[in-house]
Parts: C-alpha cells; structure tokens; sequence
C-alpha cells in the first residue's frame, strides 16, 4: 500500500475533490491510499482506522463462516465507501476488502472525523442513499439467480472480475457466488471459448470480444 505524499497528494486531493459530500473540510487530514491487484484494504475481523472513499478501481468484499468456508459477498467500484458499517455501528463484524485491480482511496481517519461525520446531515443524506443502493443491488444478485441463465450472470461476472483483459477468478469462488455447480460453470465457460468470446490460457482466460459479454451482461441491468 502506498500513501501519496507532497505534491501527488495535493495534486490527486485538486483532481479528484469530494468536498461537496460534506458540510465541512475534510482534506486537512485526509490520506490517500493506492494499493495493488490481491493487496487487502481492511483484513476481516479487524476494525479499520479509516472511511474510504473508492475514487479509482474495483475491489470485492470476502467473508470466512464458522466452517472455514470463504465466500465472496460482493463487488465494490468507484465512488463506493468502505467502512461505512464500522463508522455507524460499534459492535460490527468487519468483512475482508481485497483489491481486484489497482485501488485508489480517499482515507477519513476516523479519530479525527467521526464525530464531525456522524453530525454531519449532508454526508448523511449521501450515505443513506450509497446504502439503499447498495441493499438493492445485494437483493438483485439473489433474484438474477432465479430469474436469468447462468450466461447472462457470468457474462456480468467476467467484466466485473477482469483485470487488463484477463480473467482468472477461482472457479470454486465463482460458483459460490453465482449459486451454481462446478460442471455447470466449466460448460459455460467452454461456450465462451467456443463462440470465441474467450481464450483460454492455462488458468487464465483473455477476453477476446468485450461487446459480446456486455450484452450478455446488459440483459440483468434491463431487469
């Protein structure tokens, strides 16, 4: 994890401004924080220090059951928060947050801001409909599972998972996720490579038709 510093702190801070979510400044304290592919933003079970801000990147959010079965919740983009639910809720079993490409945030240290945050009715507002939103999109991935093809699903999978064209998620991880079997999931993805919508190289595969899988995936947001 890097922590920009001097002038690419001020210069970042001047580009990528958020002070219209808040009725007071927040940039006196505020860090930003850059971190690699697979690097993790918070590690589960340890409360974070800092509300972040996602301004650039895409990450996902893992939680371990009482089994030592890991499952991947859901997909975190830009302009999402993380730390939201540490921020509001003392008592709060926080999930793992792994970056999935490059991850640049804005980091609210919480000892300085929580107070102002939790006061704040314009932040508040903004974090109230980020959360409706977010409870939406998490009760439309359950219904997508019933109403739409595993194509469709994965299709959306693929281009919210990829990194540079490349697509290397774990099977097992996937079929968690998207709630189907493991054969079912390989047969997919051989109809992908088939249709030349994929190339498989050992365990990766590169998208070789990015429009094919985004109508496949627009489908869900056409709901």
């Amino acid at each position: 994890m890097e922590i920009y510093k001097g002038e690419k702190k001020r210069l970042y801070l001047e580009n990528h401004s958020i002070a219209h979510l808040f009725s007071f400044q927040v940039e006196a304290f505020m860090e930003v924080h850059e971190y690699k592919r697979d690097e993790w933003i918070i590690q589960e079970g340890m409360r974070p220090d800092f509300l972040f801000y996602v301004v650039e990147g895409k990450a996902k959010t893992y939680v371990t059951h009482q089994n030592g079965k890991v499952s991947l919740l859901n997909f975190i983009n830009a302009n999402y928060y993380i730390g939201e639910m540490e921020l509001i809720n003392d008592v709060y079993y926080t999930k793992g947050i792994q970056a999935s490409t490059k991850v640049i945030c804005f980091a609210l240290p919480f000892h300085r801001y929580r107070k102002q945050l939790l006061e704040d009715a314009k932040f508040l507002r903004e974090l109230t409909k980020f959360l409706s939103v977010k409870a939406t999109d998490m009760a439309a991935k359950y219904s997508q599972s019933l109403a739409f093809p595993l194509e469709n699903r994965l299709a959306d999978f693929i281009l919210q998972t990829t990194n540079e064209g490349i697509y290397k998620e774990k099977h097992v991880t996937v079929c968690d996720y998207l709630g189907v079997s493991y054969r079912h999931l390989l047969h997919v993805l051989t109809q992908f490579c088939e249709k030349d919508f994929l190339q498989k190289e050992g365990r990766n595969y590169y998208i070789k038709q990015y429009q094919s899988l985004y109508e496949l995936a627009e489908v869900l947001k056409n709901k």
